[in-house]
């Protein structure tokens, strides 16, 4: 990949200069980027590139290995242009807080029910997970409401994330470091870690809140049975 994620270094960049390296269409791949391109399961960061004046709304993907910022209109820059970049800060700053929300989440249930997410998805309005974990709705829902009382108790205990990296072999010798179920990291020789002391260590690339007291309190939205190793549970932060 030829941009820099700015956000795995700093998930609190807000603004940035880059130098475009790309321009297909509307679509723009830059040097650097504090825009999540939505993989991970993280929705995809919205925002602004700025030009001579000119405002581009923008939307990142992920195409084929690239960070795209997708524009509204094909811009009047080239490649060797330097645009400002603007996130949708408010927007960005909520699947912070949800998605160290769900780091929280799947450790708890990792380590009482050696749950593994089976699927999921965080906006900026709501997070869902699925895990594998089975028996009567009942239990699953007091399972569920259990794991989110002590997540907010945990997430009110204000520990410091951490983020650092580790050679791939490493990494993975270390207990749950990976929670999904059927997904492995990228083949990619230095993992990023994430930890939160004491609570959970995974590999993982997208943007996380500095302290858990920044979460906020979990609350649980909706729970379903998606059947066999799917027992779903919508939830978001306030």
């Amino acid at each position: 990949m030829r941009t820099k994620l700015l956000y795995q270094e700093d998930s609190y960049i807000r603004e940035f200069e880059a130098t475009v390296l790309e321009v297909n269409g509307v679509e723009v791949v830059l040097d650097k980027t504090a825009f999540h391109d939505g993989t991970g399961g993280v929705q995809a960061d919205t925002g602004v590139l700025i030009f001579g004046g000119e405002v581009y709304q923008a939307v990142a993907a992920h195409k084929g290995g690239e960070v795209a910022h997708v524009l509204d209109r094909a811009p009047a820059f080239r490649p060797g242009d330097v645009v400002k970049g603007v996130l949708d800060w408010e927007k960005r700053y909520r699947k912070m807080r949800l998605h160290t929300a769900a780091h929280i989440l799947a450790a708890v249930l990792y380590n009482k029910y050696n749950a593994l997410i089976t699927g999921g998805d965080i906006t900026h309005e709501y997070a869902r997970d699925d895990f594998n974990i089975e028996g009567d709705m009942a239990a699953v829902r007091k399972a569920f409401e259990e794991a989110v009382a002590e997540a907010n108790a945990i997430a009110q205990r204000g520990i410091d994330v951490k983020v650092y990296w580790l050679p791939r072999e490493e990494a993975l010798k270390i207990p749950g470091v990976v929670k999904l179920a059927e997904k492995m990291p990228p083949n990619i020789p230095i993992l990023r870690i994430v930890e939160i002391p004491g609570v959970d260590i995974q590999a993982d690339g997208g943007p996380h809140v500095r302290n858990t007291r920044e979460i906020g309190t979990i609350k649980i939205l909706k729970i379903e049975n998606r059947g066999k190793g799917k027992k779903r549970l919508y939830y978001t932060v306030e």
